[in-house]
This record gives C-alpha cells, sequence and structure tokens, in this order.
C-alpha cells in the first residue's frame, strides 16, 4: 500500500518494536501514512495506513533500496516526516561489554540514523519535511552500566544539534525525542545479551562487580515502566506541530534526568549511588 498523493507520509524505523507499533497506529488514527522500517514483518502492521518496508540500518544497501522505493512511491511528494526510532539496548560495567557489543550499539543508535538521514534528506526536501530523532533519558544523565547506551544518545543528540542549524536553510527541523523507561521489549532483550557477555568475561573481573550488579538488579527490578505510548504521544507531537520543539521530553524518569543533568558532578553521583544501593558497597578483592 502506498500513501494516497493527499496523505502526508512518514518513514518511521524500527516500527515493529514497543514504541515503534504504538507510534505508527496513533500515526495512522491520526490520518498520517506510515512506511513502516521493520526488519522483519510485522502483523501487527498489517493495517489501513501502513506500508511495511524491509529496513535494516545497520545495511547501507537496505537503507538505499528503502528510499528508492519510497521515492517512486511517493511519485515526487516527499515525505513529511523521518522519525529514527529504531535502537538497541547495551548495559553493563564498562570493563565487561566486549568491544563488539560497542560497535553494534553504535552501529544501530549513531551510524543507523546517519544513514537514514543522508538517504532520506532529498524526499524530506521534496515533502518539506523533517527529522525525529528518539534519544534516551540516559543522554542527559550518564546511568552507572547503562554507559554504552549513554554514550550513543549523547553521540546522536550532538550531531541532531549541528543538523539542526545545517538544514535551516531548507527549514527542515530536527526534534530529539527523549523517552525514559518504556514497557517494551528492549530491556528484556538488553538484560539476556549483558548475561551472555558476562558469562564469557574472564570470571576474576565479573568477580570485581558482583556485589555492585546485584544491588543494580535490585533497583532495577523496583523500576516503573511507562507504556509506549507515552513515547508514541512525543513523537507524534513533534511530527504533528506547526512549529516543532527542538526537544521532547516523555515520562516521568526522563523529567528527573533533565532534573540530575542540572546538579553538580558530585552531587549527582551521590544520587545515584544512594538510589542504586551502591553507597557503602566494598569492592571484591582482585585476584
Amino acid at each position: 500500500m502506498t500513501a494516497p498523493t493527499n496523505v502526508r507520509a512518514i518513514l518511521l524505523t524500527g516500527a515493529n518494536g514497543g514504541i515503534g507499533r504504538a507510534c505508527a497506529q496513533t500515526l495512522t488514527a491520526k490520518g498520517f501514512h506510515v512506511y513502516a522500517g521493520v526488519r522483519t514483518p510485522a502483523p501487527e502492521l498489517d493495517a489501513p495506513g501502513i506500508t511495511q518496508i524491509a529496513l535494516d540500518v545497520t545495511d547501507p544497501g537496505s537503507v538505499a533500496a528503502a528510499a528508492e522505493y519510497i521515492d517512486k512511491s511517493q511519485d515526487g511528494h516527499g515525505l513529511h516526516a523521518v522519525i529514527n526510532n529504531a535502537g538497541v539496548l547495551v548495559q553493563g560495567p564498562v570493563e565487561l561489554v566486549p568491544i563488539q557489543e560497542w560497535h553494534r550499539q553504535f552501529e544501530v543508535n549513531v551510524h543507523g540514523p546517519v544513514r537514514v538521514i543522508q538517504a532520506f534528506l532529498p524526499l524530506l526536501r521534496a515533502g518539506g519535511g523533517r527529522i525525529v530523532n528518539v534519544s534516551a533519558a540516559s543522554a542527559r544523565a550518564a546511568f552507572p552500566f547503562l554507559g554504552p547506551i549513554g554514550a550513543s544518545k549523547s553521540a546522536l543528540e550532538s550531531y541532531s544539534e549541528s543538523l539542526r542549524v545545517e538544514l535551516a536553510p531548507w527549514r527542515i527541523p530536527v526534534s530529539i525525542v527523549q523517552p525514559g523507561a518504556m514497557r517494551t521489549e528492549i530491556f528484556a532483550k538488553s538484560t539476556a545479551a549483558a548475561e551472555s557477555a558476562r558469562a564469557q568475561a574472564d570470571p576474576r573481573t565479573v568477580k570485581l562487580y558482583e556485589r555492585q550488579l546485584v544491588a543494580f538488579d535490585t533497583a532495577a527490578a523496583g523500576q516503573r515502566y511507562a507504556p509506549p505510548e507515552v513515547a508514541a504521544a512525543a513523537i507524534v507531537r513533534a511530527v504533528a506541530a506547526r512549529r516543532p520543539k527542538a526537544v521532547y521530553i516523555a515520562g516521568t524518569d526522563a523529567r528527573l534526568a533533565v532534573w540530575l543533568s542540572r546538579i553538580p558532578a558530585r552531587l549527582r553521583d551521590s544520587v545515584f549511588q544512594r538510589a542504586l544501593g551502591l553507597s557503602g558497597i566494598e569492592p571484591a578483592p582482585a585476584h
């Protein structure tokens, strides 16, 4: 299904994730046509107003093919928006995260949106469109044991800031959406990947972090997750606004991250240590 010529069309990457599905459904309900980028077809996205397209943001050929397909489908009408939502979450102590996992984190969260933006800017110019980059609260405040995801989202936000000024002559707005913790599959996948990495690491090094990780996991178990519709609503506001804002915050913990980012570093470290139960934990003896 392609978009009717009188309907504003949008490319959404990572459409078969929790936030992506909620976003696609909300956008179509508001009258947009969504080209839903997915790595594998998703039955939940077989709905009026949605066209699923194969899109792997880590594969230049896949991105180019998606751009060519949408260009032909739009027949010169371009796109109203590109939403860079595809992402992965890599977690764990910096010392224990394998370097290939760092590469995967940045390949999806940083290089992927760059590929998509470079390929789809002609369509955005043609459609008078805009860019919405989905970041995370950890870009504002670097949470311990979430260094990889925080670093990647900080990088995403940094070049989003540059891009906003670079594209101003064409009046292409660039917005950042910062969701907090959402009730999606990404956290379970991330935990499983972190456990797998630790199982392959040097047990002596893993032992050094054992007490801290137990405290972190205990604190994480009490984390309240917002429904993905909270993030989707912020993304839709960025898409639909006549004059979109530079940053949209989605979720209570995302607003807390804004506050944390504004307090002195030593105080922020202390807040993290107390909140995560890390205060007073003596390091395990090195072997």
